[in-house]
């Protein structure tokens, strides 16, 4: 049984395809089947994940007026 693998790229300029890491040795025969790709309608749960947190200045204390809920 053949195994299949599977990798994602984007088409260049001048409809050009450049695949780099493929497990096999050099002059072994292969065949290519390309497809479009479907495009992910799925909106993100949490798109906040992963974005980087800045602190600015996270020691400075915080006056009673500068809370809203005070107010």
């Amino acid at each position: 049984m053949q195994e299949i693998y599977r990798i994602k790229t984007m088409v260049s300029k001048g409809g050009k395809l450049s695949i780099k890491g493929l497990p096999f040795q050099a002059g072994e025969t292969v065949e290519v089947t390309v497809r479009r790709g479907k495009k992910s309608t799925r909106v993100t749960k949490y798109p906040l994940r992963g974005k980087p947190v800045i602190y600015r200045d996270p020691f400075k204390g915080a006056a009673a007026s500068d809370w809203e809920a005070m107010r």
